[in-house]
């Protein structure tokens, strides 16, 4: 079995695997976590491979490395037979799993974003949850579920009492923080509402003394526009697959990535050092002369 990504496997930058970053990170008290295979609610022992958020929450799911047998086995767990799992960066799958569609998408980060607070922004709170769920039904930004409020703060406007405008913070990686859930509704589009409350939202992840980064569907070319005319960068692209575990057992052993060497001998081997005197024959008539000691080069080992 083989499992192929889109990334180089070798990198190590913390953007790379943000959502394992995240929830392993800033985000642990939101996370689920398997424990060696075991379901969270029966786990003992060795936290595993793979964790999810809560479903209310984000549908985001990730593991320590796609190319290890034993995330996935851990991955298993937290799923179940038939279960489903969001993940960044796969393209094929180990046998037990099947893949249901992959979007492509790309990855930015704010390198000359300018950030400044706006003074009609306004902090949203789970009150605000209702309003927020409409707004992205009638705009559909991305998934927002009625808990993704806990993953940071989310800003809004609002014109007349009603909330016109919402963008904020999801995925929170070690340093970095992403800005998600950009929208505005549409009879108020064209007026630069969501362009400032990125700025607004960039603002709050600045003081913090971390920076902005978001996705984008690679398809959704006028949101990329908007996005770089404001300063953000292409960093990467990438993919976002949604697999399902069949049900099939996945083997926990790892990816052999060597060859077995024989053992490396870390000794010379030696002769054996002598451990008698030779000693004078002993003379048949008279008295027996002393026993004269083998002089010191007799005794020595030879080079080898």
């Amino acid at each position: 079995m083989s499992v192929t990504r889109i990334e180089a496997p070798s990198s190590s930058h913390v953007l790379d695997n943000p959502a394992w970053a995240a929830l392993t990170g800033p985000h642990a008290h939101l996370a689920e976590r398997s424990e060696m295979g075991v379901p969270p609610a029966e786990g003992r022992g060795r936290v595993g491979m793979a964790a999810r958020y809560p479903a209310d929450v984000a549908r985001f799911h990730a593991v320590a490395d796609a190319g290890d047998l034993r995330a996935w086995a851990d991955l298993a767990s937290l799923v179940g037979p038939g279960g489903t799992a969001a993940l960044r960066g796969v393209t094929e799958a180990p046998d037990g799993w099947e893949i249901l569609r992959i979007g492509n998408g790309v990855q930015l980060v704010g390198t000359g974003l300018r950030a400044e607070p706006d003074p009609e922004a306004v902090r949203l709170g789970p009150e605000d949850v209702p309003e927020i769920l409409d707004l992205v039904a009638r705009t559909e930004p991305g998934p927002y579920l009625p808990r993704t409020i806990d993953m940071g703060t989310y800003l809004g406007i609002r014109h007349r009492g009603r909330l016109i405008a919402l963008a904020g913070e999801r995925l929170h990686p070690p340093g970095w923080t992403e800005i998600s859930a950009v929208c505005t509704d549409p009879g108020h589009r064209g007026r630069g509402l969501a362009t400032r409350l990125v700025r607004a939202v960039a603002a709050g992840i600045k003081e913090r003394g971390e920076q902005p980064f978001l996705h984008a569907r690679a398809d959704n070319a006028d949101a990329i526009r908007l996005y770089e005319s404001i300063g953000f960068t292409l960093r990467r692209r990438t993919v976002f697959a949604l697999v399902r575990h069949t049900g099939t057992t996945v083997p926990r052993e790892p990816v052999a990535t060597t060859v077995p060497r024989e053992p490396v001998a870390t000794t010379v081997p030696r002769e054996p050092v002598a451990t008698t005197v030779r000693q004078e024959p002993v003379a048949t008539t008279g008295r027996q002369k002393p026993t004269a000691a083998a002089a010191p080069e007799e005794t020595e080992q030879p080079c080898r």
